[in-house]
């Protein structure tokens, strides 16, 4: 089946361990696209932070903000019109972790910098939130086995989950596609991503939900 997009600048939101970076690399493998990816790694306070996140969490959390503003106005020095970007962060996600990791007086401050660096952000075309339950977000988060996520705890992806959720039962600043990532792989299952797939190009505007069939009841 031949796909096309007319989308420019398309995001994968969604919790720790969910898949996104591995759809925004396939993604962009289809299309020929360049891609926006966070870069975890280079947060010289995140080890910290799973460790110790009451000392930790505002400097881990400033840190990515710089990241993802810097990444992002990348994009507005390219030609968005003629070059296809998939990222797997939106600027917006920032204040989502803040607001489950900060006290009161650290989150103050840090809108105060949130409000400053994110004035001229550049919106998405699309947005795909993927979402999968929390049993499933801590196998995919063992499986991949970074050292410093095996430190997540529960309650902590269980509130960051919650919050996804909240924001994008509201959100309605571009077209929206909602998948339940529950039973799909999207890494190795060539059938589940061409299913995805086809539910990305079709999507123009509004809001969308993509609940696949778990795989035992696939023909």
């Amino acid at each position: 089946m031949n796909h096309s997009l007319t989308h420019r600048y398309i995001v994968v939101e969604g919790p720790i361990g969910v898949g996104k970076t591995h759809l925004v690399k396939r993604l962009a493998e289809s299309f020929s696209g360049s891609v926006l990816l966070e870069q975890p790694e280079q947060n010289p306070f995140l080890e910290k932070f799973y460790l110790y996140p009451k000392q930790s969490a505002l400097p881990t959390q400033l840190s990515f903000l710089m990241q993802r503003v810097k990444l992002g106005k990348s994009l507005n020095q390219d030609d968005l019109f003629n070059d296809l970007h998939i990222a797997d962060f939106m600027v917006e996600k920032d204040k989502l972790f803040a607001q489950i990791s900060l006290d009161d007086d650290e989150l103050a401050l840090y809108n105060m910098v949130y409000d400053n660096l994110t004035l001229h952000h550049r919106t998405p075309d699309l947005v795909i939130y993927l979402q999968a339950s929390l049993p499933v977000l801590k196998s995919r988060i063992a499986q991949r086995g970074i050292s410093y996520e095996q430190h997540v705890e529960e309650g902590y992806l269980k509130r960051l989950a919650d919050t996804y959720a909240d924001f994008f039962h509201y959100y309605d600043a571009s077209p929206l596609l909602i998948v339940n990532a529950e039973q799909i792989d999207l890494v190795n299952g060539d059938q589940d991503y061409l299913q995805l797939l086809e539910q990305i190009c079709s999507i123009q505007s509004g809001r969308h939900y993509y609940n696949p069939l778990p795989v035992s009841e696939k023909k």
